[in-house]
Formats: structure tokens, sequence, C-alpha cells
């Protein structure tokens, strides 16, 4: 923790003071913790975060927001709700890192700006189709990304599932749009 404290003193105290107006509202959700370390015993990811669901807590606790944003740890929440399910003070960890996330987002950093475009191609598909179209929307995903080398990564990935029968190669289409009222109720709830 005291490696990412010092990469976020890099970042530099202006960053920390813009960043710490963004998180109140998490910060105060999280006020009673107790650093117990049962949301990092629960969590199913904790081997793929840099650092543990705990220290992030912590760090947010100790106004160190700067240092949180260099750790991806957050983006990898599944959403699983074992933290939440088992804190002991019953806090949203959940929720907080659903926060963290859209936060992130909303700051446009560069090192979230993957996952964000990920997220923004998926829902889209969605909205468009009621469900995940794959080609339409990793398409959709590659272009954002305006890198023409990234698709090279993902191709023996894409043919081994076509292979298998998991993701059928098909035309863009319309779309029906019937989920586009549902979509516009829960932008309206968000404000």
């Amino acid at each position: 923790m005291d490696e990412i404290i010092k990469r976020g003193k890099v970042m530099g105290q202006a960053n920390n003071k813009g960043y710490l107006e963004q998180t109140e509202t998490i910060k105060t959700m999280i006020q009673t913790c107790i650093q117990c370390g049962t949301c990092t015993a629960s969590c199913p990811n904790i081997e793929f975060m840099d650092i543990t669901p705990r220290h992030m807590w912590r760090l947010l606790l100790m106004d160190h927001v700067d240092a949180l944003f260099l750790s991806k740890s957050f983006i990898m929440c599944s959403s699983c709700y074992y933290c939440t399910l088992r804190c002991p003070r019953g806090l949203e960890l959940t929720n907080a890192m659903s926060l963290l996330k859209q936060t992130a987002s909303k700051l446009k950093l560069k090192q979230f700006q993957r996952s964000s475009l990920f997220y923004k191609a998926f829902l889209d598909s969605v909205k468009k189709h009621g469900r995940v179209k794959e080609i339409e929307f990793m398409t959709h995903f590659f272009i954002s990304m305006k890198n023409p080398m990234i698709p090279f990564g993902f191709a023996p990935l894409g043919l081994k599932l076509m292979l298998k029968g998991k993701v059928r190669p098909e035309f863009p289409s319309g779309g029906s749009g019937k989920l586009t009222a549902l979509f516009k109720k829960v932008a309206e709830l968000e404000e």
C-alpha cells in the first residue's frame, strides 16, 4: 500500500483535491469501516487486484484518492455482493465500488478509458437489440478504441468462440429498440 501512496503523491495534490470532491459520497458510505478485511476475504476476484478492497477503503478514508485511482482494483469488481452480504458493519461496498467506477468514467481518467468504452458499446448493443450481438458489439468497441492493432489481440479468442458455436457471425441489423424507454427511465433516475 505504501508504494501506491507514493505513486499517488507523484500525481500531485491538485488532482487529489479534485478527486476528493468527486468521492465524498463514497467516503461517507464507508465511513464506519472497521478495516476487518472481510470484504477482501470474500472477494472472488482478489487474485486479479493490485490492492485489496480493504486497502482501497483505507486509501479513501485517508484521503489518498489519487493513489486509489492509480489502482485498477475497483474495475475488477464483478458485483457479486459477497462483500456487502458479509460486511459486519452492513456497508454497501458493492455500491461503493460501482460509484468508484462511475467516478472514474466521469473524470475520464485515461487508465479507465478502455473499460468505459467497452461498457458503452455493450449497453448500446443491448439497447438496440434487446441482447448483445457480439460481432457488432466488438466492432463498435474496436472502432471506439481508435487503434487498429487491438482487434488482432482478440482474433484467436474470437475464432475459438466461433468454432465452439458460442459466437455467431451475424450481419448488423437495425434492431427493434424496444428497450429504449427502459434506458431512458434509468437515465432519469440516475440524475
